[in-house]
């Protein structure tokens, strides 16, 4: 079910095939959007943020996972409903994909041992990932939303676009595979990680220790540090510089401040530290980055 309110930012939902489906959201207003769709919890989920941003709302709105771009999200809960309350920032562009656990399963009956949520003690289990987007899944993002191929080829296009995307998003070396984290199989500390990840953004100028930011979301140390890394992907405070240099950029292009008031903005001390963090980053400084603007 979709909300009718919304029908012209619904691009598609279509049914590639049985216990498969690709949906496609573009919010064309210049407004916040909400939409609404039904998903029982037979279907793994999985999202994709491809322009501005967006957010999954959850328990009436009590629970949100941002969505922002070159980000995506994979959920799974075989206990309960998942429906998709999607939250759209004007021009946000989403693509879904909604596929049953058997289908899911099928695709890797050979590797599911590569796949350690595919194993049997696992298959049950309820499965969360948050993975930031590489160039080639982007590219296969794009391609899917912006198809330029005769209305008549669109459903065999986007059966191969979704098939490859599948397949780049879990190409892993055998040590890198999804990991069944039995810590985060907890709602409530995945819960307390996301807001870690909120304190962070919120104090990135004077961002708190490890350890007070264990004490603040009443977890200990490791499994802070293990439990962001298994959702994020990086440490903490590796996480915390590429915030802080991809909000600089961000400010840079706005040509509103100068690289000083840029530095102080991120929390850098002196010039020099930032311009040195945001060289490492992105491989020019903040003066010939805007110059290439």
């Amino acid at each position: 079910m979709i909300n009718q309110n919304v029908d012209k930012s619904v691009l598609l939902d279509n049914k590639i095939e049985d216990g498969f489906y690709l949906l496609k959201f573009h919010n064309e207003e210049d407004h916040t959007i909400e939409i609404l769709r039904d998903v029982d919890k037979s279907f793994l989920q999985l999202h994709f943020c491809i322009k501005n941003s967006a957010a999954l709302k959850f328990n009436g709105g009590h629970y949100v996972l941002d969505l922002p771009e070159n980000k995506s999200f994979l959920l799974y809960n075989p206990e309960q409903d998942l429906p998709i309350n999607l939250e759209m920032k004007a021009g946000a562009k989403v693509i879904s994909l909604l596929i049953s656990i058997e289908k899911f399963h099928a695709f890797f009956t050979q590797e599911a041992g590569l796949i350690h949520f595919l194993s049997g003690e696992n298959k049950s289990k309820k499965c969360y990932r948050d993975k930031e987007l590489n160039p080639n899944e982007m590219m296969v993002l794009n391609q899917i939303f912006h198809y330029g191929l005769h209305s008549s080829l669109e459903k065999l296009y986007s059966r191969g676009k979704v098939y490859e995307l599948i397949s780049l998003y879990f190409h892993k070396s055998d040590n890198e595979g999804i990991q069944n984290c039995p810590f985060l199989e907890d709602e409530a500390n995945v819960e307390k990680i996301q807001k870690a990840k909120q304190i962070l953004i919120e104090s990135m100028t004077e961002p708190p220790t490890l350890t007070e930011l264990a004490n603040q979301i009443n977890l200990p140390l490791q499994h802070l540090k293990d439990g962001f890394k298994h959702i994020y992907g990086e440490t903490v405070f590796a996480y915390l510089v590429n915030y802080k240099m991809e909000y600089a950029r961000k400010l840079l292009t706005t040509r509103k401040y100068n690289i000083s008031e840029v530095s102080f903005e991120v929390g850098y001390s002196t010039s020099s530290h930032f311009i040195a963090a945001f060289k490492k980053k992105f491989g020019a400084t903040p003066k010939r980055y805007m110059s290439s603007l």
